[in-house]
């Protein structure tokens, strides 16, 4: 049998023996009854749950955002530097059509 079959069905096998022996999975009983009693002595729990469903539900947005964000500015960021590199290089090429135009009469003269 080839390796990454092998490991294949070892993976398999764990997660069928795990699903075997996994119950019910069920909520803690007194969690559950300071809920349906909105007894305050426990603490605010359903604001407690809200708080934590409200921020598990922002994290993809959050993260989607700051990845988005970052993505832009390293545009941005790469545009104006190739910007910049055409600048200087229009620069030096305009610096050498200068240069060349003001000796074109002086070889014309000295070819004469």
């Amino acid at each position: 049998m080839r390796p990454r079959a092998r490991i294949a069905v070892l993976l398999v096998l764990t997660f069928v023996v795990f699903a075997a022996m996994m119950s019910d999975a069920s909520a803690c009983p007194m969690c559950k009854a300071a809920l349906a009693s909105h007894d305050r002595s426990h603490g605010d729990w359903v604001g407690g749950f809200f708080w934590s469903i409200l921020f598990m539900l922002s994290m993809p947005f959050v993260l989607l955002g700051s990845f988005s964000t970052y993505m832009y500015l390293l545009v941005r960021r790469a545009r104006r530097e190739t910007a910049q590199r055409e600048g200087l290089q229009g620069e030096a090429a305009e610096t050498k059509g200068v240069q060349q135009s003001l000796l074109e009469p002086a070889m014309a003269s000295a070819q004469r």
